[in-house]
């Protein structure tokens, strides 16, 4: 087949049609999706049925950065600061130190038991170090999976900020393969920079989203998430170009946004929610079109050598002395231990190494995608059994709902209100998103001029409009009364 244009859109829908068609069908088997994803790509390359060559690390890396961007961004989006705040610490501490001491732990073990060099073996330790935020963050809502002591909010929390974290570790390390003559010590004015640059920016670019999400005023609503979308960019293009660390930027951005009050926030949303399951569907089909599979077979037996000892020693050795400072019963410990996914991330790393050239760069890929293979379908199978073994899980009959769902869903409300806006009121030409309405209240029809409108974030309040609220309680009532003076 020669490639063209209509043959490349071809094979590309049959790939996603099969991706989705498989996916529908695999937690009836109780397998993850995204293996899924990877077999079909693997079948699907040179040394599979499909025959599709496709031997180019750097368009991985290219499709894996740009899929990470939605991927980090739409959780960062779903997180619900409410749930995250009381665990906020214990996150960032397994998100940096717990990473820390995965690389760490499982790079010495990999010097002591092949004849990689010290630098080569914390490579490959730094590459896996992290959770995957595309795995965890599937595999627990796909399955529903509801967990007592807050441990969902803390284990989606680690996914989606410990990337930033073996992101540097990967660039440090294997800038001290390529050059002999550094030392270690030389990573921490790197490290600093990274995270301190890529969070303050991430922060400051969330504000600057805002204002510009809720003051342009675009006639189509359809246009908002694609001005969402430049935003992320920007925020991850312009952070890394000062030197910041930009999947950081991004997730703190997201997080943000995603605890503020938007302009047809809803739409934004369910686009992202979309536009990430896509981005990881073609994600790992990349990388299963990448990877040889007879190359991985090679590797088997160090891969599974090293893959169990990071899912029995390294990923809980990590978690239990990242966690000793905090109040965390041990149960919560192992379980937290066991959700140590290795997904894509993890693999798009270790294109870096291949484009870099260093000599084990091959070698160092192959064990990685089979870490990450069997950490999914070990781990990922096994989550729902494992967390009622260790009896963490919710009632069958209790279902969690996404984060950020709340400030989507209709909250009930009992309490009804018509309330006419003065001509003297201070919120007079203020869109409804600027009013810093209570959460458990809805303006449901305003009457203007003898017409009744549907009102969106964007709607402009006018003089004499009468609005009707409905709220949950009356003291939220007398609570807006005052915010519409």
């Amino acid at each position: 087949m020669s490639l063209t244009i209509e043959n490349f859109l071809f094979v590309g829908s049959i790939l996603l049609l099969i991706s989705i068609l498989a996916g529908k069908t695999s937690y009836k088997f109780g397998v993850p999706t995204l293996v899924l994803f990877l077999a079909i790509g693997m079948l699907s390359g040179s040394e599979g049925i499909g025959g599709i060559h496709f031997d180019n690390p750097e368009y991985a890396q290219f499709i894996g950065i740009v899929s990470l961007n939605f991927i980090l961004f739409s959780g960062g989006l779903d997180t619900n600061w409410t749930a995250v705040k009381p665990i906020l610490k214990e996150g960032l501490v397994l998100s940096t130190v717990g990473v820390l001491l995965t690389a760490f732990s499982l790079g010495a073990f990999v010097w002591a038991v092949t004849d990689f060099t010290i630098f080569e073996s914390l490579l490959l330790g730094s590459i896996v170090s992290s959770t995957d935020a595309a795995a965890v963050f599937s595999i627990l809502r796909s399955k529903s999976l509801a967990l007592k002591h807050n441990l969902r909010p803390t284990l989606e929390l680690e996914s989606g900020s410990n990337d930033p974290m073996a992101y540097v570790l990967t660039i440090a390390f294997l800038s001290l393969v390529v050059n002999q003559d550094k030392e270690v010590y030389d990573l921490i004015p790197l490290f600093l920079k990274q995270m301190s640059i890529g969070a303050i920016a991430g922060f400051l670019f969330g504000k600057l989203s805002k204002l510009i999400i809720n003051k342009i005023s675009l006639d189509f609503e359809g246009l908002y998430p694609i001005l969402v979308i430049a935003l992320m960019f920007l925020t991850f293009s312009a952070t890394d170009a000062i030197g910041g660390n930009g999947f950081l930027a991004i997730y703190f951005c997201a997080v943000y946004l995603g605890n503020q009050d938007l302009i047809h926030k809803k739409a934004i949303l369910k686009m992202f929610d979309g536009l990430a399951w896509l981005m990881q569907i073609v994600l790992f089909l990349t990388l299963g079109l990448l990877v040889y599979p007879s190359h991985v077979y090679d590797v088997f037996g160090i891969g599974l050598l090293i893959s169990l000892f990071l899912i029995l020693v390294a990923r809980p050795l990590s978690v239990f002395i990242s966690t000793i400072p905090f109040k965390m019963r041990l149960k919560q410990k192992l379980y937290i231990s066991w959700v140590g996914l290795r997904g894509a991330v993890p693999i798009v790393f270790a294109t870096y190494p291949l484009i870099a050239g260093i000599d084990k760069a091959d070698m160092i890929f192959n064990i990685v995608f089979f870490i990450s293979l069997s950490s999914i379908l070990f781990q990922g199978t096994t989550l729902s059994v494992v967390a009622k073994w260790l009896k963490v899980s919710m009632p069958e009959n209790i279902k969690p709902i996404r984060p950020n769902e709340a400030l989507i869903l209709e909250i009930p409300k009992n309490v009804f209100e018509q309330i006419e806006i003065s001509p003297n009121s201070s919120i007079i030409g203020k869109k409804i998103v600027d009013l810093a309405f209570p959460k458990t209240s809805v303006i449901t029809m305003i009457k203007r001029d003898n017409k009744y409108l549907t009102p969106s974030g964007a709607t402009e309040i006018k003089a004499k409009d009468l609005l009707n609220v409905i709220s949950s309680n009356e003291n939220e009532i007398e609570k807006i009364k005052t915010i519409l003076k």
